[in-house]
């Protein structure tokens, strides 16, 4: 897995009027200036988990790979709406964005093969629900929808909770189809949970108020 403060390579080649930098990841074996952003081998509807084993990509461990990606960069997106006075919530992003990866290295590695040297544990379930609960301590107890809007960072938390929700739900179709490690569904569970009381904690400080669908209209 790429490590912190150590994720890339950078690597410079200029002519005479272009610089291009490479970002390259430093596990890369193909690092340097002629790494391509594409190999062909996809070309058929089919990928490759990790070991080397080809799948299609409508696959549901893909498919759960790839609604985990989405989500990771919708956090990534609320990170860039993170107000300055709100900065601690950028580090959870960022970490929550770590663990997604640690996750889809779990679900990309078919079953008999070596297991990723890193994983998901209870610990991580327990942060989560810590910071669910920190998170939710200022505001009354919720009885009842909101309407997902409010700040933009708080709109946005709202749009990477209802992807979180969708995530969860190719993670489930893929444990249907090869049984997972409990504790992946429980993690992915709460991440939903953990970007709703961000969403309504944001919106708290803000001073901005919460609104209840209208079931009459």
């Amino acid at each position: 897995m790429v490590k912190r403060q150590r994720e890339a390579d950078v690597k410079s080649s200029a002519n005479a009027s272009t610089t291009h930098v490479y970002i390259v990841p430093s596990w890369c074996p193909s690092a340097g200036p002629n790494l391509k952003l594409y190999t062909r081998g996809g070309d058929a509807g089919e990928t490759g988990l990790v070991g080397g084993r080809r799948v299609s990509k409508d696959d549901p461990l893909v498919v759960a790979c790839g609604e985990l990606d989405e989500l990771c960069s919708h956090l990534g997106l609320a990170q860039a709406e993170v107000p300055p006075d709100l900065v601690p919530l950028a580090a959870i992003l960022e970490r929550v964005q770590h663990e997604i990866f640690i996750l889809n290295a779990e679900l990309a590695t078919p079953k008999g093969a070596p297991p990723p040297a890193h994983r998901l544990e209870q610990r991580h379930v327990d942060r989560v629900e810590q910071e669910i609960d920190t998170f939710s301590e200022p505001f009354d107890a919720v009885h009842a929808f909101v309407l997902p809007r409010g700040t933009t960072m708080a709109a946005r938390l709202h749009v990477a909770r209802a992807v979180a929700r969708r995530a969860e739900r190719a993670v489930v179709r893929a444990d249907r189809a090869s049984p997972l490690r409990p504790v992946l569904l429980a993690y992915v569970n709460r991440l939903s949970g953990l970007l709703y009381a961000m969403a309504l904690s944001v919106n708290l400080q803000s001073g901005f108020r919460e609104v209840a669908p209208d079931y009459t209209r």
